[in-house]
């Protein structure tokens, strides 16, 4: 993610949630802090260059914290955010992540679908955690996360 990203990373984040993050909030992601993973997913040619998915990861030691992933609703299905999601991990994981974790809303079986994809359980819930309507987060973690998980998801990266 770059800053010229920016306005299109804001404008899937708006169209894929209730709670979207602020402009100001991707801005500092991409500028300031250091911890930050920031990715795009971005259409392969012969069609026009276009942002149509994002992720935003924290690596803190050996953790990867998912912090935000959306896929425009328009293309929804393709496996972008499988590949996103790969490509991120990965990454982390060549860069000394051991475990990764996240926080995904009760009622989102699709992401949770994907998640256990990729080796995450749930470890717990966070009630009341999002507030425009006090629905619970489900926490999910995947420990373990060793050569051939990294394998695996270069294999899935480039699928």
């Amino acid at each position: 993610m770059r800053l010229e990203d920016i306005d299109a990373v804001h404008a899937i984040d708006q169209q894929s949630f209730s709670l979207p993050w602020p402009r100001r909030s991707y801005l500092f992601e991409v500028t300031e802090n250091p911890s930050a993973r920031p990715w795009v997913a971005e259409l392969e040619p012969p069609a026009p260059p276009a942002i149509v998915g994002m992720v935003v990861t924290w690596l803190i030691m050996d953790e990867a914290h998912i912090a935000t992933i959306a896929v425009h609703p328009e293309y929804r299905g393709r496996g972008i955010g499988r590949r996103l999601l790969a490509a991120v991990l990965f990454d982390c994981y060549v860069d000394g992540a051991r475990s990764a974790t996240l926080e995904v809303r009760v009622s989102n079986q699709v992401a949770q679908q994907m998640y256990t994809r990729f080796g995450f359980e749930e470890v717990g819930r966070r009630a009341h955690y999002y507030h425009d309507n006090n629905e619970d987060a489900v926490i999910m973690t995947r420990s373990g996360m060793d050569e051939q998980y990294k394998a695996w998801l270069d294999k899935e990266r480039h699928t």
